[in-house]
């Protein structure tokens, strides 16, 4: 099968509105958060040029150039996080007839699931930097394209936290103590300072619009 992002959008939702098993909300999550950073680059690449924003030129191309590069790592995600759950689902598969079948099972279904956490995570973290993003173009951006930093805020907010369901439902399966505490406390940490960056995002927003 082609990746996710060589479909049409029609394509996409077709699918991710089927009985398949992917893309499920990780994925799901993922591209909202392209989305997100699709508008942190617009809004760079609409102040770039403008002798009104001269003195944010070099950083709004430094802004559109990692929009750039944090849609090609969403993209990878993706990918990631349907083969992580085409993984998990694998496990179900393989036997269970003695001893040996089943702790082979176990332990392949506690990797399955750590890796079906680790890269929500990584999706999330992503959102993070995209936040930040719309965060600075909003203060600096184009004030014709504020409205889209906004958005881009809120989009990046809303992928990131749907990014974390997945960890919420993965991590009581896992085993490892250790790892569930680092990964909650993590999961808390984002989702936190998010809502603080889309507060910031916002504010600056609703200030260069009045």
């Amino acid at each position: 099968m082609s990746g996710v992002y060589d479909w049409s959008l029609k394509q996409f939702l077709a699918e991710a509105a089927s009985s398949a098993p992917t893309p499920g909300g990780g994925s799901v999550a993922a591209v909202v958060g392209s989305l997100a950073a699709s508008m942190v680059s617009m809004v760079a690449n609409l102040t770039v040029g403008k002798e009104k924003y001269k003195d944010v030129e070099h950083e709004m191309k430094e802004m559109a150039a990692e929009s750039t590069d944090l849609l090609a790592r969403l993209e990878r995600l993706v990918a990631a996080d349907m083969e992580a759950f085409s993984g998990f689902m694998a496990v179900f598969k393989l036997p269970r007839d003695t001893e040996e079948q089943k702790a082979e099972r176990t332990r392949r279904m506690q990797e399955a699931l750590v890796a079906a956490t680790d890269t929500p995570l990584a999706i999330a973290e992503t959102c993070m930097r995209i936040l930040e993003l719309a965060g600075e173009a909003a203060l600096k951006g184009n004030k014709g394209a504020v409205s889209d930093a906004g958005v881009a805020a809120f989009a990046a907010e809303a992928a990131l936290n749907a990014a974390l369901l997945n960890v919420d439902i993965n991590a009581p399966s896992i085993k490892d103590s250790a790892y569930v505490g680092q990964a909650t406390e993590k999961r808390r940490d984002l989702s936190r300072r998010a809502a603080v960056l889309r507060e910031k995002a916002v504010a600056s927003v609703a200030a260069r619009l009045a």
